[in-house]
């Protein structure tokens, strides 16, 4: 874990305080924080840090109209000579709700600043997703579409669908499945493909605990040399 890595989640916990102190000043604001730790980062079906644990935290700020945006970071592990330890991601968006209908939209920024420049891993996303929900459960389906993905890959399409059903107790059960598509698979280093996750969860005041399965439709080694098989990841999560 680098210093810098560390310094900004240390950040996070010194600065807590003061979003409180803001939420009283302006109430059309809400101020929130996140911190995890999970025994590995998978980003839709792929392990990000080398199917190792990583630490993770961000900030979000909403305003009443549903306007929105935030920074969230991990430590991520590409098995490239340390090119890359961590990702920070900065986003903004515009979400809400009618009736049982939820809906949002935003952007989305990829940045690996310890990266160098020449691997072309930064990149950006607009994305836009649907929500209904039934009363026992919640569905999703969204798209998250790139010009140029990561490690200057072509323009990329990934489609999901997701559903989350409460269960007795603060146990939560969801699920999802989605399809990445990118026009340089060369580049990116694997072929178009298809994820899947089946997720158990437990909340506990501000704490979440989880258990998630993630697979894809991907071989080891033939279609990507590592990271891509099922694999059971658990987190711990704190919401602030």
């Amino acid at each position: 874990m680098n210093t810098k890595y560390i310094g900004l989640l240390m950040a996070a916990y010194i600065l807590i305080p003061h979003t409180a102190s803001a939420r009283e000043n302006s109430p059309a604001l809400e101020f929130s924080a996140n911190a995890a730790i999970v025994s590995d980062y998978v980003f839709r079906g792929i392990s990000q840090s080398d199917e190792n644990f990583a630490m993770q935290g961000g900030f979000d700020v909403a305003h009443e109209s549903g306007l929105y945006t935030g920074l969230w970071a991990s430590g991520v592990d590409f098995n490239d000579n340390d090119e890359a330890n961590i990702e920070v991601d900065v986003y903004a968006g515009y979400g809400g709700e009618i009736d049982n209908v939820s809906y949002d939209v935003g952007a989305l920024y990829y940045a690996y600043p310890s990266a160098n420049d020449s691997l072309n891993y930064d990149f950006w996303e607009v994305y836009g997703s649907l929500g209904y929900d039934f009363g026992m459960v919640n569905t999703t389906v969204g798209l998250n579409y790139s010009p140029e993905y990561f490690g200057d890959s072509g323009d990329a399409l990934y489609t999901h669908f997701d559903i989350e059903a409460p269960l007795p107790n603060n146990f939560t059960l969801s699920a999802g499945i989605g399809h990445q598509s990118i026009d340089d698979n060369a580049a990116f280093g694997v072929p178009d493909y298809t994820d899947w996750n089946v997720a158990l969860g437990y909340d506990w005041d501000k704490f979440n605990v989880s258990l998630t399965y993630h697979d894809t439709d991907l071989d080891e080694p033939s279609d990507c040399a590592d990271g891509c098989a099922a694999r059971a990841v658990f987190a711990i999560s704190a919401s602030f």
